[in-house]
């Protein structure tokens, strides 16, 4: 049963990264979750009380893609793409260094979805526009997707899954993510500046001159009160999927009667299908976590937050979301850390299942998603690039991000 469970996920991931004939993840997961259940590898209470746990994450999940969706729509991100030009200045290194501070802001609060598919075409669209080489700042949105995600609990599904876990609440897990977040975006970017030194050439030519595009006031508005709810919502028992459906509505309101978009549209940027197999994934996933290979798992993790133990917390997780995805992998961890782990452990798991995945295509499903819009952008992905990048960037980022976590776990403790 062990083997068909370990079969049924790997299936079901194999499916998501070749998605043939472009069909919807959910097309795999589905029937692999009929297959757990009808084989008792996870019962139907247990699967209830699965989708009834992942139900508040994917509700987030519908409300960030439509939030998302409307920033766009509202030219929030045409408006980045001028910022990103005008601070540029010609200077591929200074371009460079404002695509790290964008794609870290918008990984944070609109998630690393929209960072993947928003910003990515407009970094790309701006480096050819100052006559650039796009690829080093195409390469950053695909690792600050990852990289950035860890600062805020609604910037990942991973960091909303495991929220709970922490005990903390949306301001504490802030502050204590907060450096480790600063700490490896810095890293990697002195790092991006080795790595692409000989791409990071002033051109010869100077670029045309562009007339920027005005602030989207009202949508940046209704994106920073989004923000402001997130960090109240947590006093006043309001889960953030209702925040984040709030800024949607709202955004919406304004978005339609300026006729920037319309209802088809909000309903397509929800991606039913695709919330639809992170629900399901739970459950497929759960007949691993909850057998023989879970327990297996479990009894060889750390349980203290010394620094070895929370490196090695890291490197565990950041392995296995490259073996299996991270969004598996955070729900087959913390099954197996158990309801009481100490806080600062899901927090070093947090971090390997985020940063971990920038060693792999297959790491997480942002990456998967970021080769296809960079090759439909005109700047496709190179696997010895990729590669040779993440041997470089992945081990020194998350080794300098959890070096950061110890420290606040040691100054937290002392004080206390």
């Amino acid at each position: 049963m062990t083997v068909l469970a370990v079969a049924l996920v790997a299936g079901v991931l194999v499916f998501a990264v070749v998605r043939p004939r472009k069909l919807p993840e959910i097309v795999a997961a589905a029937p692999a979750a009929v297959v757990v259940l009808a084989t008792g590898l996870v019962t139907p209470t247990a699967a209830w009380d699965e989708v009834s746990e992942m139900a508040p994450t994917v509700g987030f999940l519908a409300a960030i893609l439509v939030l998302a969706h409307l920033a766009d729509a509202m030219g929030v991100f045409t408006w980045i793409a001028g910022r990103l030009r005008r601070g540029a200045r010609g200077d591929p290194k200074r371009l460079l260094t404002l695509v790290f501070g964008a794609a870290a802001l918008t990984t944070a609060v609109l998630s690393l979805d929209a960072t993947v598919v928003l910003l990515t075409p407009a970094v790309i669209a701006t480096a050819r526009s100052l006559r650039m080489d796009p690829r080093p700042h195409s390469y950053a949105t695909a690792h600050l997707s990852n990289t950035a995600s860890t600062l805020l609990p609604v910037s990942n599904l991973t960091n909303l899954i495991a929220f709970s876990a922490t005990g903390l609440t949306f301001l504490h897990f802030t502050a204590v993510m907060a450096l480790p977040w600063a700490v490896a975006i810095v890293v990697e970017l002195v790092l991006f500046r080795v790595f692409f030194r000989r791409h990071l050439v002033r051109p010869e030519a100077e670029p045309e001159p562009k007339h920027d595009p005005p602030a989207p006031a009202a949508a940046l508005s209704i994106i920073a009160a989004t923000l402001l709810g997130f960090a109240v919502s947590g006093f006043v028992g309001v889960a953030p999927a209702w925040v984040a459906a709030a800024g949607a509505i709202v955004l919406g309101v304004v978005a339609l009667r300026d006729g920037r978009t319309s209802m088809g549209r909000i309903v397509y940027s929800i991606d039913v299908w695709f919330c639809g197999f992170v629900l399901i994934l739970g459950v497929v996933v759960a007949g691993v976590a909850n057998g023989p290979i879970g327990e297996w798992i479990g009894t060889r993790l750390p349980t203290d937050t010394s620094f070895t133990a929370l490196l090695t917390m890291a490197v565990v997780a950041a392995v296995a979301a490259n073996l299996v995805n991270n969004l598996p992998a955070t729900l087959l961890l913390l099954a197996a850390l158990g309801p009481h782990a100490p806080t600062g452990l899901v927090l070093a798991m947090l971090l390997g299942v985020n940063l971990g995945p920038n060693l792999t295509y297959v790491g997480s499903l942002a990456i998967m998603l970021w080769r296809r819009v960079a090759a439909r952008a005109g700047s496709p992905a190179d696997l010895r690039t990729f590669t040779i990048l993440a041997l470089v960037t992945t081990p020194l980022t998350l080794l300098a991000a959890v070096g950061a976590l110890w420290a606040c776990e040691y100054l937290s403790t002392a004080r206390g």
